[in-house]
């Protein structure tokens, strides 16, 4: 999860390196940060459902391979922008891939008997450490590379195929936690998605996972850039890398607030990100740099927040046979949040970047409240066992 996060998130801050270096605009930028989605999404809700019956090992081995491949057709699409649609789409394959039997994987291993000593919030705070990790560092070292090296879109690239390789070897010792009887036919639907907590709580919330990192790294960069000149590659790199940051280290917070279940998390996650927002607006108005570094820090704090709140909700809804179809169901609906830069572009004809971003304050607002009446009518189900 760690290795296919990097090759996911590379790309973010080398948006601004494609348009200085090789000329390209800011709608078919936009159009490359988007064609990710396209990829990802089919493959968490085909690959989700596969692993719950054939095996975790298979599934999250095959979104390595398809990682790394993805990274040298983007190496290889440095001067032919077709190559850079591929790679984008391939990187969304293999995060669909790896993402939902990876995260159900983490779980299944994070208890009796593989560690008997680990809590039932382990496995999610494991899998959101990982994804972080590498969402954090992937664009951190693959911008500042860009920035300083000689050859930047293509030098960039190389550190993702070190670690994924590394990565791919990890893998193979790990032991399989789903057996051959779990391999007979499922429903299509997990059950647990009817369950009114996730039609209510966890489905509202999960576009707001990766609004609030894209936003912060996609689109607050571009809002500064007057006073960023000669250091726009490299302060992209750095925004993207404080927000996941802060997104790994405020999860333990997030582990404490949804120790009994709740939605505290949840409304905290959303007030950071409204408070992100804010200053989100100020940034547009005033093109000040400093105001884009808090905001990046109440993103990324929004961010680990609504993850693992999200992903402890969804835990405690599964069965074990229904855990990785209803992670993946998860995920695909917190993609939704990565189409924010493509959508607030295209709203831009009809109201400036600060008024959206203040638009958007109300809509977390209203998830906040939802959440809020939901717990009240609909409380929390006992956590299950997944072992």
């Amino acid at each position: 999860m760690f290795g296919v996060g990097w090759g996911a998130n590379q790309f973010s801050p080398l948006l601004l390196a494609y348009q200085i270096h090789r000329g390209v605009s800011e709608t078919t930028a936009d159009a490359l940060f988007g064609v990710y989605a396209l990829g990802l999404i089919p493959a968490l809700l085909i690959v989700g459902p596969i692993s719950d019956r054939r095996g975790r090992r298979t599934s999250v081995l095959a979104a390595g391979v398809v990682s790394l491949l993805a990274s040298l057709a983007l190496i290889a699409g440095n001067h032919a922008l077709g190559l850079l649609y591929l790679g984008r789409f391939l990187a969304g394959l293999a995060s669909g891939a790896a993402f939902a039997a990876g995260t159900a994987w983490v779980k299944e291993l994070s208890g009796p008997p593989h560690d008997p000593a680990a809590g039932e919030q382990a496995g999610a705070r494991r899998s959101a450490i990982a994804l972080s990790a590498g969402f954090g560092l992937g664009p951190l070292v693959a911008g500042l590379i860009a920035q300083w090296a000689p050859d930047p879109l293509s030098a960039a690239y190389l550190p993702h195929l070190v670690v994924i390789a590394l990565a791919l070897a990890v893998v193979l010792t790990a032991p399989e936690t789903v057996g051959d009887a779990d391999g007979g036919r499922r429903p299509s639907v997990p059950a647990s998605v009817r369950h009114m907590r996730f039609r209510l709580i966890v489905a509202p919330i999960a576009p707001w996972v990766f609004l609030a990192p894209s936003v912060s790294f996609a689109v607050l960069p571009g809002l500064v850039t007057h006073s960023t000149a000669g250091f726009r590659v490299g302060f992209a790199a750095l925004i993207a890398g404080v927000t996941l940051g802060v997104g790994i280290l405020i999860q333990p917070v997030a582990r404490r607030l949804d120790g009994t279940p709740g939605v505290r998390g949840v409304v905290a996650g959303l007030a950071a990100i409204s408070a992100a927002l804010l200053l989100g607006a100020l940034a547009a108005n005033t093109h000040e740099w400093l105001l884009v570094v808090p905001a990046a820090i109440l993103f990324g704090a929004g961010y680990g927040l609504c993850l693992v709140s999200g992903l402890l909700e969804v835990q405690r809804l599964a069965p074990p046979d229904e855990l990785a179809s209803i992670t993946a169901i998860f995920y695909a609906l917190t993609y939704l949040g990565f189409a924010a830069p493509i959508v607030l572009a295209e709203l831009e004809r009809f109201a400036v970047a600060a008024t959206l971003l203040l638009g958007a304050i109300a809509l977390a607002m209203l998830t906040a409240l939802t959440a809020i009446v939901a717990q009240a009518r609909y409380p929390a189900v006992a956590a299950r066992s997944l072992t």
